[in-house]
């Protein structure tokens, strides 16, 4: 009990202690996520995405012609992060072979040939 009462002390005695010093903000600072609606006008921004044969490529990683109608909408995919484009999972997961070597053993890295 009295291990306790003295880790218990030793704790809150130390709070202060971390609470301490200037991490507080001032108004001429800027501070992220005081207005998560309202972009800030000095934000760079995107104004043309080209994607290239080799986007493309990335994306339909796995996949074979002819390519659904589905998949159209990467005709409208910005620069923003989509996981559609990107490895996931890996093992039994990895569907669109992603993490295989597209040479391993020959075999290409459709879906089909799984």
């Amino acid at each position: 009990m009295k291990r306790f009462r003295m880790t218990t002390f030793t704790l809150l005695a130390a709070i202060p202690a971390l609470t301490t010093g200037n991490a507080h903000a001032t108004d001429d600072q800027i501070v992220a996520g005081l207005t998560p609606g309202q972009r800030p006008a000095d934000a760079p921004r995107i104004s043309v995405h080209e994607k290239s044969a080799a986007w493309y490529r990335q994306a339909l990683t796995g996949l074979t012609a002819p390519h659904p109608a589905s998949l159209r909408f990467l005709e409208d995919q910005g620069a923003w992060h989509t996981p559609f484009t990107r490895p996931g999972m890996t093992g039994r997961y990895d569907i669109r072979n992603w993490h295989v070597p597209a040479t391993a053993g020959g075999t290409d890295q459709s879906v089909e040939r799984r």
